[in-house]
């Protein structure tokens, strides 16, 4: 039989290449070959590094060994009989593992990639699109002020969706000099030092005073919302954004109660499962309108990868991730 690649977790920092058999083919079923897949530094790392407390959801996903990834590019190569909605030489994207092959089932995720949007941008729909899923949730109003903590990929995107929606000003802020280097390459309004001690004071100035009516956590970092919290207006909204690894010490009569703020999560999971007049933008509709803001050059993209390894060599891929994880922004596996 055949053999497939995929990348594996099988114990806390050790990840591995490992070979099994190539999915068959079968009556609804289309077979997909890899050609670049997108680590998530948040997640993935969060899992491989195993940093999270033994009671929390994290210790439920964390089943070892763990296939890893979420964010796939490929080509079809193998139809089953009833699929209609691909072709042999279509190129894909999909919420699959890093894995040389994939199997498609009839009504998974699978989205068409149009002309005009590169291979290294579309890889990562699934990132850009946690991120444009976390904008929608903070419903933005024209003229509205936004502060984005944390400026890795997830962040970035954030910052420039929130202006897209009409945010100003659009403030970002992370305490290191690289990210905040990417942010102001990337055309944020303003990025400020988060370790400056006159860092509520600036926003205050860049706001006039208001302070921010939306403030997105994005740094992972539980201790940075006692932080983050500080610029936020009476009743404004704080948007969770990262998936926090650990306890806060919140006190939620001085930071919630008091000032009235709202407190949003927003996971990937909380897309509606389909289009409806309440909420009509999926997992599908946030991907198209990704490639379609690739392709009119509105968001940077691509321009977020900073290294590629060879699909065989992802062991060293997570090692750099695990030691270096703040100099590097994308990290992409070549399945070619």
């Amino acid at each position: 039989m055949p053999k497939t690649k995929t990348v594996v977790c099988v114990a806390p920092k050790e990840v591995v290449v490992q070979e099994e058999e190539v999915p068959e083919v079968s009556t609804g079923t289309f077979l997909v070959r890899a050609k670049l897949s997108a680590i998530s530094t948040g997640t993935e790392l969060t899992l491989v590094t195993a940093d999270f407390p033994p009671e929390s959801v994290w210790s439920r996903l964390a089943n070892y060994p763990l296939k890893l990834g979420y964010s796939h590019l490929g080509e079809v190569v193998r139809v089953g009989d009833g699929v209609e909605n691909v072709k042999v030489g279509d190129k894909v994207v999909g919420w699959k593992n890093h894995s040389q092959f994939v199997l498609y089932r009839k009504g998974e995720f699978c989205m068409k990639v149009p002309e005009g949007v590169p291979d290294e941008s579309a890889v990562l729909f699934a990132l850009a699109t946690i991120s444009l899923n976390g904008v929608r949730r903070a419903k933005i109003q024209l003229g509205e002020s936004a502060v984005v903590f944390g400026l890795g990929p997830i962040g970035i995107w954030a910052a420039q969706f929130a202006r897209l929606s009409g945010a100003r000003p659009v403030i970002g802020v992370d305490i290191l000099a690289e990210r905040r280097q990417w942010a102001e390459k990337a055309g944020i309004d303003f990025v400020l030092d988060g370790s400056s001690q006159q860092l509520v004071s600036k926003i205050s100035e860049l706001t006039k005073g208001r302070m921010a009516d939306v403030v997105f956590e994005v740094t992972g970092q539980p201790d940075a919302i006692l932080d983050e919290v500080k610029v936020l207006r009476r009743q404004g909204r704080l948007i969770v954004l990262s998936s926090p690894r650990g306890k806060t010490l919140f006190d939620f009569h001085d930071w919630c109660n008091w000032t009235s703020i709202s407190i949003i999560g927003a996971h990937t999971s909380s897309h509606p499962p389909h289009e409806n007049p309440d909420d009509p933008w999926t997992r599908e509709r946030n991907t198209e309108l990704f490639f379609e803001l690739v392709r009119r050059r509105e968001i940077v993209a691509a321009e977020l990868v900073t290294h590629c390894f060879k699909a065989d060599d992802a062991p060293s891929a997570y090692q750099l991730l695990m030691t270096q994880r703040g100099k590097t922004g994308i990290v992409l596996l070549d399945w070619e």
